[in-house]
């Protein structure tokens, strides 16, 4: 399997994420065996970063072990010093199962859908027509845009409301309370005073 590659900031990264780690693997007298090489491949799956130390090894021997380990597992040797070695293996599993997880949250729509908030989408009532009654007149997928706008646009107005033709006048706000058609509230307070107060 080809040997893991980290670019300088990386392996800075790792090294300063490896700083508090303590050893969980001992290669001992008897070398790199199987049974090690096994238990350095379960390590990097359960961990990911981890620090192997090694006893009884002569620095080109440490050398050659953390050359074997990197090519037969596929990981990156982040660092040796002295006896212990920092070796990295990124669970892609993981990764991809964290992705996915922040993708099915984001909303998915057709270009040609409507857009529709994200409180209005999670409602309970998201997806169906504002009165029960009532079904929104809608022209089928396979319509052009301007079909489909032309649908909307005959639908009749619903109480509180906006038509889909064009803007609500202020007369009739959909709280029910009537504007004033013109004028500032400060011009307003004043003229009131002005009739309260005549000279």
């Amino acid at each position: 399997m080809p040997k893991l590659e980290l670019s300088s900031q990386q392996r800075r990264d790792l090294r300063a994420a490896a700083h508090p780690l303590h050893p969980i693997v001992l290669i001992g007298d008897k070398g790199l065996t199987d049974a090690v090489l096994a238990e350095i491949d379960h390590s990097l799956t359960a961990h990911e970063l981890i620090k192997v130390r090694i006893a009884g090894a002569e620095r080109p021997e440490r050398e050659t072990m953390l050359d074997t380990i990197c090519e037969t597992l596929s990981c990156a040797a982040v660092h040796h010093l002295g006896k212990t070695l920092i070796i990295y293996r990124p669970d892609l599993l993981a990764q991809q199962a964290a992705l996915d997880a922040q993708n099915r949250t984001r909303a998915v729509r057709k270009k040609s859908a409507p857009y529709v908030p994200k409180k209005q989408a999670a409602s309970p009532n998201a997806g169906k027509p504002a009165h029960a009654g009532q079904k929104a007149a809608t022209a089928p997928e396979s319509a052009s845009p301007k079909a489909r706008r032309a649908a909307i646009s005959q639908e009749p107005a619903r109480k509180g409301r906006k038509p889909a033709g064009g803007r609500q006048g202020l007369a009739a706000a959909p709280h029910g309370i009537p504007r004033r058609s013109s004028g500032s509230a400060l011009s307003l307070r004043a003229g009131a005073r002005r009739s309260r107060n005549p000279r």
